[in-house]
């Protein structure tokens, strides 16, 4: 295990919980923290799951409200009236500008409050909604323009950019933790408690349960 530090930017959903988990595992529970964004979301019961995973965890949670996005911005992950679709420019309705960015802002200048250099986050290019704040171009260029607004030498750690869903689901399993996720995880955008079944989240998330458990099934014969 490492003896540095490190923050997670947690939103108690399946990404974010699967690298919580392997934070802990990799740094130790007391060297990790998570830290987690109030914006307005219409599935605000993932802040009520992250609550609940870093408390049975028995990791140190900070909760920021960055609510004031809803005065700048709209969009259909903030507003429960618009509708979940492909806009006309390519991107999901629920793509949220600047988010983020924000989160990686704001979980810098708390991470270097702390004395913490590692900041992990669960974005994702493979198996993704087309998302631009979730390239791997982004965090990079993220991870540099931090470094000097802050005269610091943070570490933004992505360890699912690569990773289809089906793969994530692996990593949890691996980790010995795939009913955990399973079971007190939180992804759908509709805000539905276990999901509604067919919001771009939960077809996403339970496309690539199927695929890992068949492939595991189809390992085992």
């Amino acid at each position: 295990m490492s003896n540095e530090k490190a923050l997670v930017i947690f939103s108690g959903g399946q990404d974010s919980t699967t690298c919580l988990l392997q934070a802990i595992e990799q740094y130790g529970a007391a060297q990790v923290e998570a830290i987690t964004f109030y914006y307005g979301q219409r599935h605000a019961v993932e802040l009520e799951r992250a609550r609940w995973i870093a408390q049975d965890l028995q990791i140190r949670q900070t909760e920021l409200d960055l609510s004031l996005m809803q005065h700048i911005t709209h969009n259909a992950l903030m507003d429960s009236q618009a509708e979940i679709k492909t806009a006309d420019n390519g991107l999901p309705t629920t793509f949220v500008d600047g988010r983020n960015a924000l989160f990686l802002l704001y979980a810098a200048i708390y991470a270097k409050s702390q004395g913490i250099r590692h900041i992990i986050t669960g974005v994702c290019e493979t198996d993704f909604s087309g998302y631009p704040d979730c390239r791997d171009v982004f965090v990079k260029s993220m991870n540099v323009t931090l470094n000097l607004a802050m005269d610091y030498a943070f570490q933004i750690h992505t360890p699912l950019m690569y990773l289809s869903k089906a793969q994530t689901w692996a990593l949890a399993d691996q980790l010995g933790r795939l009913n955990y996720v399973r079971e007190h995880t939180h992804t759908c955008y509709q805000g539905v408690v276990g999901g509604c079944g067919s919001c771009p989240s939960c077809v996403l998330r339970e496309k690539g349960l199927a695929e890992y458990l068949a492939g595991r099934q189809a390992g085992a014969q």
